[in-house]
C-alpha cells in the first residue's frame, strides 16, 4: 500500500525533473505514472519513434527508488495522424466530422487508429517490457464511448448485430420494427441512429449503446493483446471515470488485472447528505464491486478543479488526506494523486495540482506529505487486507441505460441517484455494502437490495428466488420486470418474472413525478413519496405501508412476502430517506446485522480485515469536530493511543482503530 503521483515530464525541463524527483523522494512518493498524453512527443511523425527523452525521465525517478506506471497514449491521436488519416476522427449523427480540440478525438473502430496505434504500442511495450522500474501499464485514459456514425462504425454495427441475431427477420421481430413502418428488408438498410429525432425505437437505441460500449472494449482489447504478449511480468489496468458512466465496465475489465479509478470528489461533497446523492463512497463501492476485489486510485483530487468549467473551490483543509484515506478504507491499495504541480500551459492550467503555479509547496502539499508519511508507516500492516460485507446492492449498467433512454416520470427516475439514496442509508448507519453486478452470484450475503430491474430475464429472476428461498432477504423496487433484455415490454403483470417471489401484482401505476404524495406505516407515521406509485394487489404478501392520499389512499405501497426460508420486500413508490432508514434498520436487526456504532452525520465507517485482524476506519467529512461513541475499547493506529469510550474526530479528521 503506497502513495503515487501523476507526472508529465514532457511539460517540464530535465532540470525540473531532478528537482521534482528529489522532493518526491523526500516526501515518500513510491509510484510515478507518466506518458498518457505524450504521443506526439514519442512519435512526432509517422514511424519516427523517439523514446530517449522518456528513457531519461524514467531513470531520474527510478534512481530514487520510485516505480513507474506507463500509459498508452491512444486517447490523444497526434495532428499528423488526424490530418493524414481522417478516418481516425469520429462523425456525429449528422455525419459531420468531430474535429480534434480536447482529447478522446478518435473513432474507436477506426482501421487507421488500430494500424498506427498497434505499431506504436508494440514499439513502446517492447522498449520497456524488461525495464526494472516499470511495474505496469495503464491503457488509454478515462475511456468513454464516442457515438460515431462513420462508414466504419456503420459496418461494424451491422456485423455486431449479425452476431446477436440469426437473421434480419429475427431482428425485425425482436425490435418490433413494424411500428412506424420501420421494418428492414436488407442489412444494408441498417445504420447507426442518424439524425436528431428523439423517439427512436428503444430496442434499436439500447443495442446501439451496447455496441458503442463494446467498441471501446475493442480499442482496449487490441492494446491488451500486445501488452500481454510483450510484457508478461507487468500488470495492465485502465483508469475509469467515476459513475454515472456511459460504459459497461463489468465487460471492459474482465481481462485486466485490477480496476483503477480517477476520483474527484468535489469539495462541496464535504457537506454530503441527501443533496448530493452520488457521494464518493458509492463510487468507491461500485469500483470495488466490478471485479469484487481491491483496486487502485490512479488520479486523486489534489487541488481546485478548473478547465472546461469555472474554477471550483479549493479543497478544505484536511479534505485531501481524508478523501485519500476514504479510498483506502473502501478498498484502494494504491492512491496516485493528480497532479504533482499545476500545469502552466494547456487546457488544464487551472486544474490544480499539489504545488501551485508559484512553484512553492504550500498547505495542500504539506497535507499530502502527512498522508504519505502515514500510509508508508502503516502500509505493510494494512497490505493484504480486504473488505467483507453481508449486504449487497445490485447494479446494472443496462438498467441505467434503458431508463435514461425513456424517462419514466416527470423529473425522471434516475437509476444511479435512486441506487445512491438507498446506499446512503447504509452509509449513514455505518453498515458496509458491496455494490456488485446484477449477474453475480449472491453467496455470502444476507441482504440484497435490488433497485429497479427495468429489464429482466429468467436467469436473474431465478437467482434472486434461490437466494430468498435459502434464507436471504431481497428488497425489490418499482419499475421491476417491465421489459425483456431486448428493451421490449413484457405482457405480464408487474413485477413480471418476480411477481410470485414478491407476492404482489401491480394492478395499476401512477407516474407521480414530483407531485406531493404520502405513505403511512403500521404505526401511523407518514412519509413523503415521489416519482412513482404502484397500486399493489396482494398475492400472498403482507402490507407494511399504505398510500395516504389520492384516489388510491389505503392501497398497499410496501409489502413483504415470505418466500422459502427468506423474504422478499417490494417498494411500490419512492419514499423519503427517513422511511428507507427505518425499513432497513428493522431488516438489519432481524438479520443480526445491526450496526454497533452510532455515527454522526457526515462520518463514514469502513472495515478492512486480514486474517483475525480488523481495521476500523472512521472518516469525518464535515467541517466540524465529531464524536463517535465506542462499543468496546480500541487502539488508534495513527496515534497509538487507546480509546475507551469515544473517538474525537476533528474537521476532516481520520482515525484507524484496531482491537
Amino acid at each position: 500500500m503506497k502513495i503515487g503521483i501523476d507526472y508529465y515530464p514532457e511539460q517540464w525541463t530535465p532540470e525540473q525533473w531532478e528537482k521534482d524527483a528529489a522532493l518526491m523522494q523526500e516526501t515518500g512518493v513510491a509510484v510515478v505514472r507518466m506518458a498518457e498524453f505524450a504521443w506526439s512527443r514519442m512519435e512526432p511523425t509517422e514511424g519516427d519513434y523517439r523514446f530517449e527523452w522518456l528513457d531519461a525521465a524514467i531513470e531520474v525517478f527510478a534512481a530514487r527508488n520510485m516505480a513507474i506506471v506507463l500509459c498508452t497514449p491512444t486517447n490523444t491521436p497526434p495532428n499528423w495522424m488526424t490530418t493524414r488519416y481522417p478516418d481516425v476522427l469520429p462523425m456525429d449523427e449528422q455525419r459531420q466530422i468531430i474535429r480534434p480540440g480536447v482529447r478522446g478525438h478518435r473513432c474507436n473502430n477506426s482501421y487507421s487508429l488500430r494500424m498506427l496505434g498497434s505499431k506504436f504500442v508494440e514499439a513502446m511495450s517492447q522498449r520497456y517490457a524488461k525495464h526494472p522500474a516499470v511495474i505496469g501499464w495503464q491503457i488509454d485514459n478515462e475511456m468513454h464511448y464516442q457515438e460515431c456514425h462513420c462508414d466504419t462504425c456503420n459496418r461494424a454495427f451491422v456485423a455486431w448485430l449479425q452476431k446477436r441475431y440469426s437473421s434480419l427477420e429475427e431482428l425485425n421481430r425482436e425490435w418490433g420494427t413494424v411500428v412506424w413502418s420501420g421494418e428492414y428488408s436488407n442489412w444494408s438498410e441498417v445504420t447507426t441512429p442518424l439524425g436528431t429525432s428523439k423517439p427512436m425505437n428503444p430496442s434499436y437505441l439500447l443495442e446501439y449503446k451496447r455496441f458503442c460500449s463494446d467498441s471501446v472494449g475493442y480499442l482496449l482489447g487490441w492494446q491488451l493483446d500486445i501488452l500481454r504478449s510483450n510484457c508478461p511480468g507487468q500488470f495492465v489496468t485502465h483508469n475509469m471515470w467515476q459513475y454515472p458512466n456511459s460504459l459497461d465496465y463489468y465487460n471492459l475489465y474482465k481481462e485486466l488485472d485490477f480496476v483503477s479509478v480517477d476520483y474527484y470528489p468535489n469539495e462541496l461533497y464535504r457537506d454530503y447528505g441527501d443533496r448530493f446523492p452520488r457521494n464518493g463512497a458509492l463510487t468507491l463501492d461500485l469500483v470495488r464491486g466490478i471485479k469484487r476485489r481491491n483496486f487502485w486510485v490512479m488520479e486523486q483530487l489534489s487541488g481546485a478543479q478548473g478547465a472546461w468549467m469555472p474554477i471550483q473551490r479549493t479543497p478544505y483543509p484536511g479534505l485531501i488526506r481524508a478523501r485519500s484515506w476514504q479510498t483506502i478504507a473502501r478498498g484502494a491499495d494504491m492512491v496516485v494523486h493528480f497532479r504533482w504541480r499545476s500545469a502552466i500551459v494547456g487546457a488544464e492550467q487551472f486544474w490544480h495540482g499539489l504545488i501551485d503555479h508559484s512553484n512553492v509547496p504550500g498547505r495542500r502539499f504539506r497535507e499530502f506529505a502527512e498522508l504519505t508519511s502515514e500510509v508508508n508507516r502503516l502500509g505493510e500492516l494494512l497490505a493484504g487486507s480486504t473488505i467483507v460485507n453481508q449486504v449487497a446492492i445490485l447494479h446494472s449498467h443496462d438498467q441505467h441505460t434503458a431508463l435514461s433512454l425513456q424517462p419514466q416520470a416527470e423529473g425522471g427516475i434516475h437509476y444511479i441517484d435512486n441506487l445512491s439514496s438507498m446506499h446512503n442509508v447504509f452509509l449513514k448507519m455505518g453498515v458496509g455494502t458491496d455494490v456488485i453486478n446484477w449477474t453475480e452470484e449472491l453467496d455470502g450475503y444476507k441482504l440484497v437490495i435490488v433497485p429497479s430491474l427495468f429489464l429482466l430475464n429468467e436467469e436473474a429472476a431465478q437467482r434472486l428466488e434461490r437466494f430468498a428461498a435459502r434464507g436471504g432477504t431481497v428488497v425489490l423496487t418499482n419499475r421491476t420486470g417491465v421489459k425483456n433484455m431486448r428493451n421490449v415490454c413484457e405482457m405480464l403483470p408487474l413485477p413480471g418474472l418476480l411477481a410470485e417471489a414478491a407476492g404482489v401484482v401491480v394492478s395499476e401505476y401512477d407516474a407521480i413525478g414530483n407531485s406531493e404524495h404520502r405513505i403511512r406505516n403500521a404505526e401511523g407515521q407518514t412519509f413523503a413519496a415521489k416519482q412513482w406509485s404502484d397500486l399493489l394487489e396482494l398475492r400472498g404478501a403482507a402490507p407494511i405501508a399504505w398510500y395516504d392520499n389520492d384516489f388510491y389512499e389505503g392501497v398497499p405501497a410496501v409489502t413483504v412476502n415470505k418466500f422459502g426460508e427468506g423474504e422478499v420486500y417490494y417498494i411500490g413508490t419512492w419514499p423519503e430517506p427517513s422511511y428507507f432508514y427505518q425499513l432497513f434498520e428493522g431488516i438489519l436487526k432481524e438479520k443480526d446485522l445491526a450496526p454497533k456504532l452510532q455515527l454522526p452525520e457526515g462520518v463514514e465507517l469502513s472495515i478492512r480485515s486480514k486474517g483475525k485482524e480488523s481495521f476500523l476506519f472512521l472518516i469525518n467529512l464535515t467541517n466540524e469536530q465529531q464524536e463517535v461513541a465506542l462499543d468496546v475499547p480500541y487502539r488508534s493506529l495513527l496515534t497509538s493511543k487507546r480509546s475507551e469510550q469515544k473517538v474525537m474526530l476533528p474537521a476532516m479528521g481520520v482515525d484507524i482503530l484496531t482491537l
